[in-house]
Formats: structure tokens, sequence, C-alpha cells
């Protein structure tokens, strides 16, 4: 294993035309993460506060299943991720508070 790289031991799957775990949780996965996307479509385009609730409790609950999903595959061992060197976060953080340290400030 790459020591860049945080991962779980992977679960291992048939490998056949027919589809199997790893490839089921992979579609699902796939199919929440667009839906998420569309929910945050709807809640930007809700005119209505009623219809903006509806659609956000609704965003929640989408969103929490897509990261259950993204947990289960990761337990799994079918994602991976990288660690981030200590220089880059700092080096980003700092882009950003100069970034932020750039918008016009409102007086309220």
């Amino acid at each position: 294993m790459n020591n860049n790289m945080i991962q779980n031991l992977k679960t291992e799957v048939p490998n056949t035309p027919e589809m199997n775990d790893k490839d089921y949780l992979n579609a699902m996965l796939e199919s929440t993460k667009n839906i998420v996307n569309n929910y945050s479509y709807a809640l930007n385009e809700a005119s209505n506060d009623t219809l903006y609730e509806t659609i956000k409790t609704i965003f929640d609950e989408t969103s929490r299943m897509q990261r259950g999903l993204y947990n289960l595959a990761f337990q799994h061992g079918w994602y991976s991720i990288e660690k981030a060197e200590i220089q880059k976060i700092s080096q980003k953080f700092n882009e950003y508070q100069q970034e932020i340290s750039q918008l016009p400030v409102q007086n309220q």
C-alpha cells in the first residue's frame, strides 16, 4: 500500500460479467451524488419558503445517505484517500485567507 494513501483492506468481489456488491454500491453512490446535486440546484431555484424547507429536508437526508454509502465503500477498501501534506494544507489555507481578505466588507 502506498504510504501517502489511507485505505482499508479491500473486500474481494467476483470478477464476472454480473454485477457484484462493489458494482451495486458504486452505482448507488453515483446516483445518490447526482440526486444531491439536483436537489442543490432546486434549493437555489426555490422561490417559495415552504418548498425550500421541504427540499432542504430531502436534500439533508439524501446527503446523509450519500455519505453513508461513501463510508461503506471506504470501509470495504473500494475507496482510498490521499494524505495531504501539511505544507499543501497551509498553502491552501493561506490562499483562501488572502481571497477572503479581498472580499468587500458590508456594514450591518
